[in-house]
Parts: C-alpha cells; sequence; structure tokens
C-alpha cells in the first residue's frame, strides 16, 4: 500500500510509477479515512508515504493522516513484518523532513524502514525568492527522476533498509526554525483571489487536492482549508488565480505526466 499526497502531481507521479514497480495499490491522502485503514497480509507486502517537503517539513495534511491512523494497524504492520518506506519529494533538499515523518510514525507504533528524497522541479511560489525552475533545470529533473524512481522502487522490493535523503545545509535549523513559521504564517487565505484574466474554466477547483475552491458565478472562491501545494495558481490557463501580488510574475509548473 502506498499513502501519497500531491498538489502539482510530483508526488502523485512518484507514487504511481511506484505504486506500479512495486505492485502496490496507491491511495491519496484526502480521499482516504484514516480511521479505517488495515493491513491486508495478502495483498501489503509493503507500506509507503509519498509526499512533498513543505518548509523542509512535512505537509500537516500528512502529519495529521497518520496521527488517525488506528493502533491495530500499527498492531498489525508489526506482527507481520511489514516492511515500512517513504519518499519526500522536493526541489532541492529535504532538511528534517523525514525525521519528522519517522516521530510521527513512532507515536502510532510503527519504525520506519527505509526513506529516500527523490529531487522534482519546483513548484513553490508563495514568497518572494521563491520560483519556478529554468525550463533545461525542470527536464533534466524530470529525466533524472525516472532512473531515480526505478532504483527506489528496486530496493523497495527487496525490502532494503536504508536511508538515501539530502538534507542539504543546516537541516536541523531549515526545519526547526521556517516549518513552523510556515506553520503559523505560511498560508494566508485571504490572499488568493481572481482577477479579470479569470475565464471561469474551473480548472482551479478541480485540481485543488483537498476541495478547497468553490466555484461560484463561474469564479473561483477559496475557503479556509488551503494546503499551500500552489496547484490552482500552476493549473490556471490564464493566470487569473493569484497570491497577493507575489505571484504576478511567478513561473507555472504543473507534473501532467
Amino acid at each position: 500500500m502506498i499513502y501519497y499526497f500531491s498538489g502539482t502531481h510530483n508526488s502523485r507521479h512518484a507514487a504511481l510509477r511506484l505504486g506500479s514497480m512495486c505492485e502496490e495499490d496507491v491511495r491519496f491522502i484526502p480521499d482516504t479515512d484514516p480511521y479505517t485503514q488495515a493491513i491486508d497480509p495478502d495483498n501489503d507486502k509493503t507500506i509507503g508515504f509519498v509526499f512533498p517537503v513543505y518548509a523542509w517539513g512535512v505537509p500537516p495534511i500528512v502529519l495529521d493522516f497518520i496521527k488517525r491512523l488506528p493502533k491495530s494497524m500499527a498492531a498489525s504492520i508489526n506482527e507481520e513484518s511489514v516492511y515500512t518506506w517513504c519518499v519526500a519529494t522536493c526541489g532541492d533538499e529535504t532538511g528534517m523532513a523525514v525525521e519528522m515523518l519517522k516521530k510521527a510514525l513512532r507515536e502510532r507504533g510503527i519504525n520506519l524502514s527505509a526513506a529516500w528524497s527523490l529531487i522534482m522541479p519546483n513548484v513553490y511560489v508563495l514568497l518572494p525568492g521563491f520560483g519556478v525552475d529554468q525550463k533545461d533545470v525542470e527536464n533534466r529533473k524530470l529525466h533524472e527522476a525516472i532512473g531515480r524512481i526505478e532504483k527506489i522502487a528496486g530496493m523497495v522490493n527487496r525490502k532494503e533498509n536504508t536511508s538515501d535523503v539530502h538534507l542539504g545545509p543546516m537541516p536541523k535549523l531549515k526545519t526547526s526554525l521556517i516549518y513552523p513559521l510556515f506553520m503559523k504564517w505560511g498560508v494566508n487565505t485571504k490572499k488568493w483571489h481572481y482577477t479579470d484574466k479569470c475565464i471561469g474554466c474551473g480548472k482551479c477547483a478541480k485540481v485543488c487536492p483537498v476541495g478547497n475552491i468553490a466555484m461560484i458565478d463561474s469564479h473561483p472562491n477559496w475557503g479556509p482549508d488551503c494546503t499551500s501545494c500552489c496547484g490552482c495558481f500552476h493549473v490556471c490557463p490564464t493566470r487569473g488565480a493569484q497570491y497577493g501580488s507575489v505571484t504576478k510574475n511567478a513561473g507555472q509548473y504543473y507534473n501532467d505526466n
């Protein structure tokens, strides 16, 4: 079983490919009830978590999902010695995101056997100084990710206990300092708005992973449950979805592989 979260589909792309290569079912976290999750010894060879790195940490929606997994599932994982692993997709580095995930799993009685980082194109554009990659860098990352995913799948199938994660410089400082600020101030839903470029196509509402956008009078209206995935901005064909003024000149990227 592979559980994943994704906004711009980098992690979705990885999860689906890994699911195919590892012959595992793939479940999208926002559409999955954590309280009903259980281990099927005949089908669940491994348990994987695939998620994007947010501010050198784990998306809150992923942590919340893990916190609500039943203790009976953890007991089954331990009794059946189910191999548990994760892949953290990131633009460049993970910080201490994997350690954060490990802690959340341990609190549910689950030990992480292996972890990998997977470099994918940058998507975060909601703060000055952050932006998407140049096209040549984007293409290189996507090309290199193919071989990286194949390598990870091989190690998952062999159930190797390993940690191959690019932490980056000063990972503890970044995660301990930036992530709490992101949690408190990183998403201001009031800043999301549409401009006169909006054509009412509804793509932003369709792509929102948590159904936080409602189309009212053919225009998007953002609710309070934004995950800061930036998917609505990146998928907009006219750049009519904007976050304050910071995205006015930001580049767009969406993984539709």
